[in-house]
């Protein structure tokens, strides 16, 4: 055996690969969606859903929102909040969003175009809890919030930063984000998602984006820098703090993922129409919202919708339920010629099986639905309740094979199939092309290099420690974390981001006071 394969063997075994390398930011899906539902299925969603809006309603506990939506035309009982939205306020205020917008970070590189056939992947967000395999399962805190963000820095394949890819439950509640923020900017130089709790959280984060790349509040207005969720609180109701941040975000021309968080059987009917037509009013009453403030604000069409066990209540994902769901989700967003939200999300307690064929079912199902924002990508586990490191890991050894899966082919053309032939034709029946110099030109780049498999012999394998995926997902990221290099800041703008987040700690601080 040579020294480059003793070398290449041991480092298969340890785990010390390289993650693939993606120039050019978001994959292009070349995977025609699926259509899981005919076009008058697909209508009728459209009608029922229009119909619950018109007849039925939305609460909007918010009385700015529930203002913007009785000055268009909608009937609002202001007693109970309870938003009857005529079909024609919402069809017409929905067409004036745009099919597509570009993001653009502190880094123009990391630009996120979003809509058309590019697909993004993001890091996990909101975990209250941590594990990896070295110290086991612990709170958030800024620490780990820190690490996973420069985790996120070192994969190509994790395209944007969630909101708090864990809570850093140490931080005060009122004035954490201020750090987060910071810390998003600091140490990475990708998209991140901002906190839409409230007017306040969701300027400051605008502002620190706007920071960072040396721009005023007013000059990203028609170049959004930054983005957040809008978690429904379903059924049918959107609370204050959420409505006023989604206001915050169309405002300042920056973009809102509309997301209904529905489990059937829990917060829908247990039917797949029934959960359809809910999820589909939930999303255009915010999304028409989000229009009504500023036509033609960028917003993103979010579903997640999936079923609950029917014996204990608990929340399950990647479900046959789960992805039929999101493909058909992703039917509607197309309705609208709207960009679509979907997620990578698993129950699993544990870095297992489990996790991944169930995250496996939801990353293809957002694919099969044509889905151009893939929230929680990398580190989803126990039902979002946990962030792990090792997770992380084998999501993104999933996402880069997927992307390149996904990939349109580029070497299908005359020359390859011509050079493919003349191989052939030089290598005699019942022979091998290890020695063909059609192998040899190519074999360093012919195929996916792992970031994680190991494709040993069974014997090899167990005389080199036997070490199981979740084993070598942690030194794959214990390697990443000793190889980071953080992005350069310009000087000036991390002395104005310093400045405004010491300015609005201590505002918030005094308001506690």
């Amino acid at each position: 055996m040579t020294r480059r394969a003793r070398d290449e063997r041991t480092a298969r075994r340890e785990g010390r690969r390289r993650p693939a390398t993606f120039a050019g930011g978001p994959p292009v899906n070349s995977f025609a969606p699926v259509e899981l539902l005919d076009e008058e299925q697909v209508t009728a969603i459209h009608d029922a859903s229009l119909r619950l809006l018109e007849d039925v309603g939305v609460e909007f506990m918010g009385t700015a929102a529930r203002a913007v939506l009785a000055e268009a035309g909608a009937l609002v009982d202001e007693e109970t909040g309870l938003t009857r939205i005529p079909r024609e306020v919402v069809e017409h205020a929905v067409a004036s969003a745009p099919a597509e917008f570009t993001m653009t970070p502190r880094n123009p590189a990391r630009q996120l175009v979003v809509g058309g056939d590019r697909i993004a992947f993001g890091l996990v967000a909101g975990p209250p809890t941590v594990h990896d395999r070295v110290r086991g399962r612990r709170t958030g805190n800024f620490d780990d919030y820190v690490t996973l963000v420069k985790l996120a820095h070192c994969f190509d394949v994790i395209h944007f930063v969630g909101n708090q890819p864990t809570a850093p439950q140490e931080l005060p509640p009122r004035t954490r984000h201020l750090d987060t923020y910071r810390a998003n900017v600091t140490y990475t130089d990708r998209v991140f998602h901002c906190s839409a709790i409230g007017r306040d959280r969701t300027l400051d984060g605008i502002e620190v984006t706007a920071l960072s790349r040396g721009l005023t509040l007013e000059e990203v207005v028609d170049d959004p820098c930054v983005f957040t969720i809008i978690s429904v609180n379903s059924p049918r109701r959107f609370d204050e703090a959420m409505s006023d941040g989604l206001m915050t975000m169309a405002e300042h021309g920056q973009p809102a993922v509309v997301t209904p968080f529905t489990l059937m059987g829990a917060m829908t009917p247990v039917t797949l129409a029934a959960a359809l037509v809910q999820q589909n009013a939930e999303a255009l009453a915010g999304i028409a919202l989000t229009q009504l403030v500023r036509p033609g604000a960028p917003v993103v069409y979010g579903a997640f919708t999936s079923n609950v066990d029917m014996r204990s209540g608990a929340p399950a994902f990647g479900t046959p339920e789960n992805a039929r769901a999101t493909i058909a989700a992703g039917q509607l967003a197309r309705r609208y010629g709207l960009p679509y939200r979907a997620s990578n999300a698993s129950a699993s307690n544990a870095v297992d099986a489990q996790a991944a064929y169930e995250s496996q079912m939801s990353i293809w199902s957002a694919v099969l639905g044509g889905a151009h924002l893939v929230y929680h990508g990398a580190g989803w586990m126990e039902g979002g309740l946990t962030a792990s490191f090792e997770k992380l890991v084998l999501d993104v050894e999933m996402l880069q094979m997927l992307a390149m899966t996904i990939a349109p082919a580029t070497s299908v053309d005359q020359h390859e199939i011509d050079d493919g032939l003349a191989a052939i034709a030089a290598v005699p029946t019942g022979g091998h092309f290890f020695g063909s110099p059609h192998t040899l030109a190519r074999y360093e780049t012919a195929f996916y290099e792992p970031l994680v498999s190991n494709w040993q012999n069974y014997e090899s394998w167990e005389a080199d420690g036997a070490f199981t995926a979740e084993a070598r997902a942690t030194r794959v990221w214990q390697e990443a974390l000793e190889r980071y290099e953080q992005p350069p800041l310009d000087p000036e703008a991390a002395e104005r981001l310093d400045a405004f987040v010491e300015r609005r700690t201590l505002e918030l601080r005094d308001v506690d006071h």
